[in-house]
């Protein structure tokens, strides 16, 4: 065996010896780089006359071609071996079940929404839905809002182009609703008769610019409305007493209404409730605004306010949302975090 015999088989030995990627690299630039071995044969043969250059030349050349040969082979040998351990260890096992989809549920509000729906619908009342771009007319002058009205700002309102907006709370579909409703029964009212009560909630998005633990740019809201020829505000609290302790499902509650001023109710009242027992305990919490419905909002109806009269209400749902369900930042029903949502399953 001559030198250069010797020198691939050491090359062969050397790269079956390499464990590793870095280290065949190792050991190819022992043969195969600038300083390598195959290249002081190069090197050398400067020095030989041209008939030995052109032998010798031959020689190194088919020499260093069975080194990068040996050094491919190792190559993809230690690939197959690294894609090997790679696959058993991300063995799937296909004879296993499928790893089904975790089942969703319902948003808390959207519970929320729809027991507040179940709980008026025993009542009675319809339940209807309107726009969320709205008319200036149905959001706030057909309910008897001046135009001086803080809540008319940009600072509270969000102004769309067309003079829209979009709608500061569901009280909208008072109006839609009854006049509907006054369509429908014409014929009734202008022959004298009576026309059957408007009883109707109407929950949904609302919008207002505010932000924070307890506000939110959208939320929720559930306006009530009873419109008949005998309402009084007695059936008001008969009502709202009722809905709350059906929500709540207690009876172990104290609730007040608080003499307050709302321009499409006359008079007008906070709806508060304090909890006797539990971590609210003690505490006023306000809960809806509420009222006899003014008598130009009747008007606005299409009814005669001498012989109709009736209630309204608005609840924020999120903070019904919040009280049932012992949340304490507004924000959470919103943020998407699955962490929060999976406990309402």
């Amino acid at each position: 065996m001559n030198e250069l015999d010797q020198l691939v088989a050491a090359a062969q030995a050397d790269f079956a010896a390499a464990a590793t990627p870095a280290q065949l690299e190792n050991a190819k630039a022992r043969y195969l780089g600038k300083a390598g071995r195959i290249t002081e044969h190069l090197k050398a043969l400067a020095a030989l006359s041209p008939e030995d250059k052109k032998a010798q030349g031959a020689a190194v050349n088919a020499a260093k071609q069975r080194i990068e040969a040996a050094l491919t082979a190792r190559r993809q040998q230690l690939a197959e071996a690294e894609l090997q351990a790679q696959l058993e260890a991300e063995a799937l096992d296909v004879t296993l079940p499928g790893r089904r989809r975790g089942m969703g549920g319902l948003h808390p509000v959207t519970r929320t929404m729809e027991r507040i729906e179940q709980i008026f619908g025993s009542m009675g009342f319809d339940v209807a839905d309107g726009p969320e771009i709205e008319a200036d007319w149905f959001n706030f002058t057909a309910l008897n809002t001046p135009e001086d009205h803080p809540a008319r700002s940009m600072h509270d309102t969000f102004y769309v182009e067309g003079g829209h907006l979009l709608r500061t709370h569901t009280s909208p579909m008072q109006i839609r609703y009854a006049v509907q409703h006054v369509k429908k029964h014409r014929a009734v009212l202008d022959a004298g008769g009576s026309m059957p009560d408007i009883r109707v909630i109407a929950p949904g998005r609302t919008y207002r610019v505010d932000s924070d633990a307890t506000h939110s740019p959208m939320f929720h809201q559930v306006e009530g409305l009873w419109v008949g020829e005998n309402v009084s505000f007695k059936d008001l609290k008969s009502v709202y007493v009722s809905f709350l302790r059906e929500f709540f499902e207690t009876d172990d509650m104290r609730i007040r209404f608080r003499p307050s001023y709302f321009p499409f109710t006359e008079p007008s009242a906070e709806i508060d409730m304090m909890f006797n027992t539990g971590p609210l305990k003690g505490r006023w919490l306000e809960v809806s605004g509420s009222g006899q419905v003014h008598p130009q909002v009747i008007r606005n109806m299409g009814l005669d306010p001498e012989r109709y009269i009736g209630f309204a209400f608005g609840s924020g749902i999120d903070r019904l949302a919040m009280l049932r369900y012992g949340v304490n930042d507004l924000r959470l029903f919103f943020d998407g975090d699955l962490r929060f949502l999976s406990q309402f399953k």
